[in-house]
C-alpha cells in the first residue's frame, strides 16, 4: 500500500510538473541556505580550531587557587591553595588520560638568569624554564633551527638547552645553523645549545624569544626546593571537548590533593580558549539568524505547497469518488495525499542538502579547512522537511478524504 502511494504520487507530481518543480525549488532554496550556511559556520570553526590548537589556545593549566584582594589593596591577589609539588604534577601526568590531551609538567626555575657566550651576555632578566616531551605542542612553539630534546636528554637531566630567537641573535653573531653545538653559560652551568626557537614575539603572558628551555630534570637538580611550584597544562586535540576534560581533570587532581567531598577546590584551573569561545558565541547569533531565514523561506514554501495540494484535490475530485467506490476508506485517500505532499518536500529538502553541502565542501577548500559531513544539520533539515510535508499536506489531504463519493462521482 505505502509503494503504491509512492507511486501515485509520483504520478501526480509528473503531471503538474511546473507548479510542483516551483514548490521544489523554493524548498530547495531555503534548505540549501540552513544546510549551507550552518556547515560553512562549521567549516570555519573547525579552521580556527585548528588554528588555534597550533597555537596553544586549545589548553588548560591546573594552578594553586588564589582569592582576590580588597579593593584598597589595587585588586591583587593572594594565594590560598598549597603549591603543587612535583609529586603531585608527576601524578597527575601519570594518571590524566583523555582522548587526544597532552599533559604537560613545567616550571620556571629561574626569573633572573643571564646567558653568557665568550665575551657577550645578556641582560639578568632571562626565564629559564624545566619543560617536559609534551610543553611545546601545547605551549604552541616550534624549532626554528635545531632539534627538540630527545627521550634520554630529558630523562636524565642532560645540560641541553633550546635558547630562544632573541637570545641567539643577542649573544651570537653567526648564522643560526652555526649556534648549534656550542656551548654557553647560563648562571655558572655550562649548557650544549642544541636548538633555536622559531621567532614569535611576546604577548602580555610570556615572551618565548628571550626564554630559556632546559630538560626539567635538570632543572630540578639545581633549583629545586621544598616549596617550589610546577605547572600542568593540559592540550586538546579540539576545544570542543574542553568541559569534558576539564571536569575529569579536576576529579584527578582532587583525589590527588586528598581533598574531601566538602571541601572546596584549593587550586583553579584556568582555560586559554577564551577567544575561541567568543567567537563561537559570535557565531550563535548568525546559527540562529540562518535558522530563522531558512524557517521563513520554508513557510513561503509550505503555502506554495499547500496551494497545489489544494488545486490536486480539486482536479482530482473525480478519482477520489471513484476509488472511493471500489472501497477505498477516508484513511487511504488522507494517506494518500499526505504522501505526495511529503515526497515533494523531501526531494526539495535532498537537492537542498546536496547544495548545501557542496557549499561546504568549496569552502573549505577555499579556506584550505579540513570538511566534516554536516550530520546535524543534515538531521535537522529532513526533520523540518517532514514536518513542512506534513504541515503542507493535512488540511488539502483531510479535504479530499471528507469528499462525499457520490457527489465526486458526478465532478466535472
Amino acid at each position: 500500500m505505502f509503494l503504491e502511494n509512492i507511486k501515485i504520487a509520483i504520478r501526480s507530481i509528473r503531471s503538474n510538473l511546473l507548479r510542483s518543480l516551483l514548490t521544489i525549488m523554493i524548498i530547495m532554496v531555503g534548505i540549501t541556505a540552513l544546510v549551507g550556511i550552518l556547515t560553512a559556520i562549521d567549516t570555519m570553526l573547525y579552521s580556527i580550531n585548528d588554528n588555534f590548537s597550533s597555537i596553544g589556545a586549545n589548553s588548560f593549566k591546573i594552578t594553586p587557587a588564589y582569592a582576590s584582594l580588597k579593593s584598597n589593596r589595587h585588586g591583587r591577589r593572594k594565594r590560598v591553595g598549597e603549591v603543587i609539588n612535583f609529586r603531585q604534577a608527576d601524578q597527575f601526568k601519570e594518571k590524566y588520560f583523555f582522548p587526544g590531551a597532552k599533559t604537560s609538567v613545567f616550571t620556571r626555575y629561574l626569573f633572573d638568569a643571564t646567558v653568557k657566550y665568550k665575551d657577550k651576555k645578556t641582560n639578568p632578566n632571562k626565564v629559564v624554564i624545566g619543560i617536559d616531551e609534551n610543553y611545546m605542542d601545547i605551549a604552541g612553539l616550534e624549532i626554528g633551527t635545531g632539534r627538540f630534546f630527545s627521550n634520554s636528554e630529558l630523562l636524565d637531566g642532560m645540560h641541553k638547552v633550546i635558547l630562544g630567537n632573541g637570545i641567539a641573535k643577542k649573544i651570537f653573531k653567526v648564522k643560526k645553523d652555526k649556534i648549534l653545538g656550542k656551548i654557553v653559560d647560563i648562571n655558572g652551568y655550562k649548557y650544549k645549545v642544541i636548538g633555536i626557537l622559531k621567532e614569535k614575539g611576546s604577548n602580555k603572558n610570556s615572551n618565548s624569544d628571550q626564554s630559556i628551555l632546559i630538560p626539567l630534570l635538570n632543572g630540578k637538580r639545581y633549583y629545586h626546593y621544598k616549596k617550589k611550584d610546577y605547572g600542568i597544562n593540559i592540550g586538546l586535540d579540539n576545544s570542543l571537548h574542553m568541559d569534558e576534560a576539564i571536569s575529569k581533570a579536576t576529579g584527578i587532581f582532587r583525589n590527588i590533593r586528598k581533598l574531601k567531598i566538602k571541601d572546596e577546590n584549593d587550586f583553579e584551573i584556568k582555560k586559554s580558549d577564551n577567544i575561541l569561545k567568543m567567537i563561537k558565541d559570535a557565531t550563535f547569533q548568525i546559527r540562529f539568524a540562518t535558522i530563522a531565514i531558512a524557517l521563513i523561506t520554508l513557510l513561503g514554501a509550505a503555502i506554495g505547497l499547500m496551494n497545489i495540494m489544494l488545486v490536486m484535490v480539486s482536479e482530482r475530485t473525480r478519482e477520489i469518488g471513484i476509488r472511493k467506490s471500489i472501497g477505498a476508506t477516508n484513511r487511504h485517500i488522507l494517506t494518500q495525499f499526505m504522501t505526495e505532499s511529503v515526497i515533494i518536500s523531501q526531494i526539495g529538502g535532498l537537492l537542498g542538502i546536496i547544495f548545501g553541502v557542496i557549499i561546504g565542501i568549496v569552502l573549505a577548500h577555499a579556506i584550505d579547512g579540513q570538511f566534516r559531513m554536516p550530520w546535524a544539520w543534515i538531521g535537522l533539515a529532513i526533520i523540518i522537511n517532514t514536518f513542512v510535508g506534513l504541515l503542507s499536506g493535512v488540511y488539502p489531504a483531510m479535504k479530499a478524504a471528507k469528499l462525499d463519493p457520490i457527489e465526486s462521482l458526478r465532478y466535472e
